[in-house]
């Protein structure tokens, strides 16, 4: 497919993904604009946060946390999953984020947290998460947001910095949220879809992986955005992705490249992701598994995240992939905002039971 053909693109992206995606540097300064002015009551004592998401909002709270970890005061955990730990109680705060409001697993981990006296926060658009906040008068901040979940993924993480900020769990990351917008910026100049192919790096990458079966490997400290890339490529694309992570993909991934399958191979693409923030003994473990990864006639390719601080690192990186994995749904000629897998499995769930 022509990746510069934008008459198709009107037409296969039907509820027009690619100006949420446009969007997305504003969106992330209004968001943590926004949580800087919501309610917060005072909390008390609090040993522990436990946030509770599932989807893009578990991946933003995974941004959130990743993004401060040297900073924060507390253990603070990412939940996916019905319920809550053993060790909620009344010094925990449990945050519950559901774009639409209807999460099951949210909406099962916020009565636990009830059952559990512990302290709660709710976090979205509406649905049956706000309803339940407004009765049992549980502190509730309200985003809106018209478009895809998916596409919403500024507001959570932008909203738990900001709750982070206001809890003095972390110094003040204004700065750093101000860089990553114009860094984001500066980045969008190379890869809207008005700049043509030849000179469009997330085109490029975009048409690389037509075919192919693509995974994606980050250090630990950009874990959260290769879900992100993993989950936008079968969310927009329609196809198969995964991601692996360093160090932990040393120890065992690497070494799945001493039995390669040359047929199998040239339908796969693995893509390193890097930041300066990396670790450096993480930075050199990525740079030779890459190099490992080639030995073996591999396909393989590098992208670098930009700016200074750990926020745009993410935020840059994170911006691309979305660019990409839109990209990669036109040459598949797949609508990114089509969700019928995921609307039937939930339906099927409900009538089950």
């Amino acid at each position: 497919m022509n990746l510069d053909d934008l008459d198709l693109f009107k037409k296969i992206d039907k509820r027009n993904v690619i100006q949420e995606i446009n969007n997305l540097p504003d969106q992330l300064q209004s968001a943590w604009d926004l949580g800087q002015t919501l309610p917060l009551p005072k909390l008390g004592d609090i040993r522990s946060i436990i946030l509770c998401a599932m989807g893009d909002s578990a991946t933003a709270s995974e941004l959130a946390v990743a993004s401060v970890f040297s900073n924060l005061a507390l253990p603070v955990t990412v939940h996916r999953n019905y319920g809550l730990p053993a060790f909620a109680d009344l010094l925990t705060l449990v945050v519950c984020i559901s774009h639409s409001g209807n999460s099951e697993e949210v909406l099962d981990a916020f009565e636990s947290a009830m059952n559990k006296n512990c302290a709660l926060l709710a976090i979205s658009t509406g649905g049956e998460l706000s309803k339940r906040a407004k009765e049992k008068n549980i502190p509730l901040w309200n985003y809106d947001h018209k478009g895809l979940d998916t596409t919403a993924i500024a507001y959570p993480f932008a909203l738990l910095l900001a709750l982070f900020t206001r809890l003095d769990l972390i110094p003040d990351p204004s700065e750093d949220v101000a860089e990553a917008v114009a860094m984001m910026k500066r980045s969008q100049q190379h890869i809207v879809p008005e700049v043509i192919a030849a000179k469009n790096p997330a085109k490029r990458y975009a048409g690389q992986l037509v075919g192919r079966w693509v995974t994606f490997v980050g250090t630990e400290n950009l874990a959260p955005v290769a879900r992100r890339w993993k989950t936008q490529i079968n969310q927009f694309a329609k196809a198969g992705a995964n991601f692996e992570i360093i160090p932990e993909a040393t120890h065992n991934t690497l070494i799945a490249t001493l039995n390669p399958n040359a047929t199998l191979n040239a339908h796969t693409m693995t893509l390193f992701m890097r930041a300066p923030s990396d670790h450096p003994r993480n930075r050199m473990g990525s740079d030779m598994m890459r190099q490992a990864f080639m030995l073996e006639a591999l396909n393989t390719d590098v992208i670098d995240a930009r700016g200074v601080s750990v926020i745009a690192h993410f935020w840059t990186l994170i911006l691309f992939g979305d660019y990409m994995a839109y990209y990669l749904a036109m040459a598949y000629g797949a609508d990114p905002s089509e969700e019928d897998a995921f609307v039937n499995f939930k339906g099927a769930m409900a009538n089950a039971g």
